[in-house]
């Protein structure tokens, strides 16, 4: 299931979901969780807009109550750093804290936002990166990213004027930094692995 909240990105998630032959349910309320077998949480923008639009649906407490029943979910860029306890982006705001760590600014010398393709170094081994290379190409855009408390929740990152936080695991909880959905035929692998690892039929 994909929750629409009025994400920019909801439409490009659900064309690469079903491009790897899932047959996505797309709700904005919060019961629709209650059987889902994936939550998938897209997002684009500011985090600010992003807590408002979750809070206005009453999404809040049953996203973190489905996380911490450890149920398959997937965050996508924002839908990543949403996941964190405070963003420091147009002020200071709190996310939903379910992954400890600030989301601060990237640092100055390079241009901002970071946009476009980039190398994402794996750490460790992860069932999201089957048959994907270590160091391939995914597409970023963003000004913030994830300092995290427990670095051992960091699967990948990536190197743009300091090591960014690129993909997170803490159990069946993943998410990414990048765009899957805008990354191309790893992007949707990305996608696949992730239904395949979780779903009862593998596809959705």
């Amino acid at each position: 299931m994909i929750l629409d909240y009025g994400a920019g990105n909801l439409r490009s998630v659900i064309r690469a979901v079903e491009r790897v032959g899932a047959k996505p349910e797309v709700a904005s309320v919060a019961a629709a969780m209650d059987d889902a077998d994936v939550v998938i949480l897209p997002g684009v923008g500011a985090a600010a807009d992003t807590m408002r639009n979750l809070r206005e649906r009453g999404l809040v407490e049953p996203i973190r109550e489905y996380i911490d029943a450890d149920r398959p979910f997937l965050g996508v860029c924002m839908g990543l750093q949403a996941l964190m306890t405070v963003s420091e982006e147009g002020g200071e705001h709190p996310c939903l804290d379910v992954l400890k760590g600030r989301v601060v600014r990237l640092p100055e010398g390079r241009k901002i936002p970071h946009m476009g393709w980039n190398r994402v170094r794996q750490h460790r081994l992860s069932p999201l990166f089957e048959c994907i290379p270590d160091e391939a190409h995914f597409y970023f855009v963003h000004s913030y990213y994830c300092d995290m408390a427990n670095p051992e929740e960091v699967v990948a990152s990536t190197e743009y004027g300091t090591d960014v936080t690129a993909v997170v695991e803490r159990g069946r909880l993943a998410a990414t930094q990048f765009h899957p959905e805008k990354s191309g035929a790893y992007g949707l692998r990305i996608y696949r692995n992730f239904l395949l690892e979780h779903c009862a039929n593998g596809t959705g």
